[in-house]
Order: C-alpha cells, then structure tokens, then sequence
C-alpha cells in the first residue's frame, strides 16, 4: 500500500467518525431543544445501530423507578422459574386480604374475592397493566425486593435500588426514592435481556416476557405518542402521584422500539421533579421518542 493510499484511507476514516459525531449531535441537541423550556428533570438514554449511535442526558442520574420496576421484578421471577423454584403455570393464592383498596389494581377490579392466578397471568397484570397487587403478590413469592437487586447485581447491573414493594412506597412520598436506576442502567437492562445475552433467561421466559412487554398498554402518549401507527413498541412504564407543591416525581417510559428496516433502538426516558401538568409530561418523552425515530428512520 503507498503512502498516498494510506492517507487516503486515514482521511475517509476521519471523515466518517466527524460525519457520525455531527449526526449524534444534531440528536442530542434536538433532545435538548425539548427539554430546554420545561420545568423538570429529564434524564435520557437512547442506543441503536448495533449501540455504534448512543445519545444521553443526564443518564448517569438517579430517578425513582416507579412502576418501570416490575419489568426488573418480572425478570427476576422468570429466572427462579428457569431454576425451578416455581412454574409458569403454576397457580397463586390471592386472598382478599391482599387486595388493597388504597392499590391500583385491574386484578382487583376484575376479581373482588381473589382467587387462584397463573403466575403468568399476575406477571401480564403486572407489567401490561402495571398492577400493583399483582406486583406485591410476586414479589412476596420470590422473597422481597432485595431478592430482585440481587439477581440484577449478579448480573452487573449495579445502577439500580430496589428497596420497597408497592404497598410500602404508595403509603410515603418520600420512600419512593429508594427504588431509582439511572437511564443509562435503564438501556443497559433492555439490552442485557433482550439480547439473551448469556442465556440469562431460558428461550421460553425470554419469548414470553418480551410479548408481555409488546402488549404494554399503559403511556399510550408517552414513547407511542408520535410514532407511526403499527409501529411495535416493547416497553414499561412508571409513575409518580403530584404532591400538594404541584411536583410530580417521575413520569417514566423505557422501551425497545422497531423500526420499519427491522432494526431497533432502545431508549430510555424519566421525567422527574416536574412542574408541568400530566400532559406535558407525557410530551416531553413522545417528543424525544419521535426524535428518535426521525434519527433512526433517517440512517
């Protein structure tokens, strides 16, 4: 190769990493375009092209998890059936006693007595409706809380609190800060498991949780808000009540979203210590997830 090759070689790599620096850019300050007018703090993660495209802001904060937690408690129960402490199919006393009024809960609604559940079906309750009885009775079946830390942290996944179940967190405003994870965790955690990456979990809980999570119906105005009709969505979200100062403490939406060529991006978006109404909330992340599409689409 002569010296004139060489160079040339060198410039067209220079030339690309500036064109991809640029377009990242562009991203980010699109991002930030929206957020710059709102009254709240927003943390960002989004990863796609195989992770070569990654755009963060604030990603490395801490914001309470809210109910994006029962897709880590989901997880963690699918693993224990993997080791065969429990089975998919296997049937869950709920007593009426645990049907907590003060909960927001589907499976309550629809079963006022309680019953025996699949655990299948209180993990679909749990994390498409995002029930908060379903989510308590689960988390009680594998231990507690501090059983779903552990699986994460064995698994690396380190930027991650989960303390309190529903019951506990809903009674106290403040308790629901010991459940956070960063953004960047958030994205870490999507890809980890939807990669399978060393067979965390088996084929048959990895297809099921991942269905689960595409028949979210929760934020519909949230990372679904702009994007185009039929687009698949896998995601869970989380929210936080509004306090008597007019804070809301987190409106939340992590999600694996398919584009058209069939690749896919993962992001991450929580809105947090916000004075904006409910709608403008919602916004903030459909707008950011709309950003990103065009990004993606566009590549």
């Amino acid at each position: 190769m002569t010296k004139t090759h060489l160079l040339s070689i060198l410039l067209l790599l220079v030339l690309a990493q500036v064109a991809f620096s640029q377009n990242t850019d562009a991203l980010r300050r699109k991002i930030q375009s929206i957020v710059s007018t709102k009254n709240a703090t927003v943390g960002v993660a989004i990863s796609g092209n195989d992770g070569k495209d990654t755009v963060s802001l604030n990603a490395a904060g801490h914001y309470p998890l809210q109910s994006v937690f029962k897709f880590h408690i989901a997880l963690a129960v699918l693993a224990q059936i993997d080791q065969g402490k429990f089975a998919l199919d296997q049937k869950i006393e709920v007593q009426k006693k645990d049907l907590l009024p003060a909960l927001y809960s589907p499976l309550r609604e629809a079963n006022p007595d309680g019953g025996h559940f699949p655990i299948s079906t209180l993990i679909e309750y749990t994390v498409s409706v995002s029930d908060n009885v379903g989510c308590d009775v689960l988390l009680k079946l594998i231990g507690g809380p501090k059983t779903v830390e552990d699986f994460f942290r064995k698994n690396r996944i380190k930027d991650l609190s989960i303390k309190l179940n529903e019951e506990t967190q809903q009674a106290n405003w403040d308790l629901q800060f010991q459940n956070w994870t960063t953004p960047k965790a958030a994205n870490t955690t999507l890809a980890k498991f939807y990669y399978n990456k060393k067979n965390l979990l088996s084929k048959t809980s990895h297809d099921f949780i991942w269905k689960v999570m595409r028949e979210t119906q929760t934020g519909q105005n949230r990372l679904r808000g702009q994007l185009p009709q039929g687009t698949t969505l896998a995601h869970k979200t989380g929210t936080s009540g509004t306090n008597k100062a007019g804070v809301t403490a987190a409106v939340n939406d992590i999600g694996i979203v398919f584009l058209p060529n069939g690749k896919h991006f993962f992001i991450s978006v929580f809105v947090s210590d916000s004075k904006e109404d409910a709608t403008a909330n919602e916004k903030i992340i459909a707008d950011i997830a709309k950003a990103a599409w065009d990004y993606f689409v566009g590549k």
